[in-house]
């Protein structure tokens, strides 16, 4: 099947009991055994649960992947990635990442023996300097958080694999999501996202997932999952599974919106520069195009006016909420040097005052462009 039926049917037959078409919310800790051992496939829900399955299942496949499994929140997800390692691994990562990465990177494993290097994974050559003989994973996040830098995912994943093939390309594909490509296919190994954005879709519910076709690699997480137990509830499980049937008509309005509201942008005299995959003026375009089924709905930007007009504009916007996070119906607008990438101060990450990110919704376009020009003319 297709993608948009997938999302909608992956995983989620109907109850088997009463023929409910929605997946049942089973909220419930424990599950009764005939015998000791002898259950039902459910024994206790931080293991197990008939509506978690049924997520993970359709994630799974959204991926193309043989396996899923979810987590309460994508940083959740994240680190029981990072304890596959041991002291003295390397992680080669991108140069521009989430802030809560990093700060889990920097701040938390760094100080367990893991060693992080960050390079330009736009660059082909950089990514072979930086590849190390305790190179154990290549960190991708594509579009970037917040640059929107597109990093070629399967030039990537050739490069890494060469030169070992133990190495493991992961890739967090929450601005893109699924529809917008899916990794795996691509020669990454392992998926991450954040379920919070564009899966769960309408800013309700906080979570995590990864999704790989490697069934060694999958037989750790799932012990990792159960051991640590950072799991999901079945309400949270519920609302992200509701959140994926509309996926690819939200995706595809959040591709929309957010090029034409990069195109008025860009035409604005008091912008100084507009980072959207989605203009030919972006130095990755090329590769976007032909990676993504669309460009997505996150923009970056700055002003004439600098820091200073930044922090009017954000407290000016009436449609666009001042608030974290992204990928919801409604469109927000943000500063990341003081917000999501706060962490990064003082680092070669730090992000300029003068950035402004911008998660397009669903509005109509009109709007929204009406809404950023009166916040400009307000200057």
């Amino acid at each position: 099947m297709h993608i948009e039926s997938l999302a909608i049917h992956a995983g989620q037959k109907p109850d088997p009991t009463t023929g409910a078409v929605m997946t049942p919310i089973y909220q419930t800790s424990t599950f009764v055994q005939a015998g000791v051992g002898e259950h039902q496939g459910y024994e206790y829900a931080r293991t197990g649960n008939p509506t978690r399955a049924a997520l993970e299942a359709c994630l799974a496949e959204l991926e193309g992947a043989a396996h899923g499994l979810a987590f309460a929140s994508g940083m959740a997800a994240i680190d029981t990635i990072l304890k596959l390692l041991d002291p003295g691994d390397h992680v080669l990562a991108s140069n521009d990442v989430y802030g809560g990465t990093f700060r889990l990177f920097d701040k938390q494993y760094r100080k367990y023996g893991l060693d992080f290097s960050y390079a330009e994974l736009t660059d082909l050559d950089a990514v072979r300097a930086g590849l190390r003989p305790n190179t154990r994973f290549v960190w991708i996040e594509t579009p970037t958080n917040p640059r929107l830098k597109v990093v070629d995912i399967a030039a990537v994943a050739e490069i890494a694999h060469t030169q070992n093939p133990e190495i493991r390309v992961v890739v967090d594909n929450t601005f893109a999501t699924p529809y917008l490509h899916q990794p795996l296919t691509l020669g990454a190994d392992v998926v991450v996202h954040s379920t919070t954005k564009y899966l769960g879709g309408h800013s309700d519910v906080v979570g995590g997932a990864i999704q790989t076709s490697d069934t060694a690699l999958f037989e750790k997480l799932k012990f990792l999952q159960n051991a640590a137990g950072a799991v999901p509830g079945p309400m949270d499980c519920f609302l992200v599974l509701r959140g994926l049937k509309t996926l690819a008509v939200r995706m595809d309005r959040h591709g929309e919106n957010a090029l034409a509201v990069a195109q008025f942008l860009a035409d604005h005299p008091g912008v100084a520069d507009v980072i959207y995959p989605g203009l030919d003026t972006h130095p990755q375009h090329a590769v976007a195009a032909r990676q993504m089924r669309n460009f997505g709905g996150m923009i970056s930007f700055t002003l004439k006016g600098g820091a200073e007009a930044a922090r009017k504009l954000v407290a000016a916007t009436r449609l666009f909420a001042l608030a974290e996070s992204l990928g919801g119906v409604e469109s927000l607008i943000e500063l990341p040097a003081g917000m999501t990438h706060g962490s990064t101060k003082g680092s070669p990450l730090e992000v300029g005052p003068e950035l402004i990110r911008i998660s397009v919704g669903l509005e109509h376009k009109q709007d929204l462009i009406e809404d950023l020009a009166q916040a400009l003319a307000s200057q």
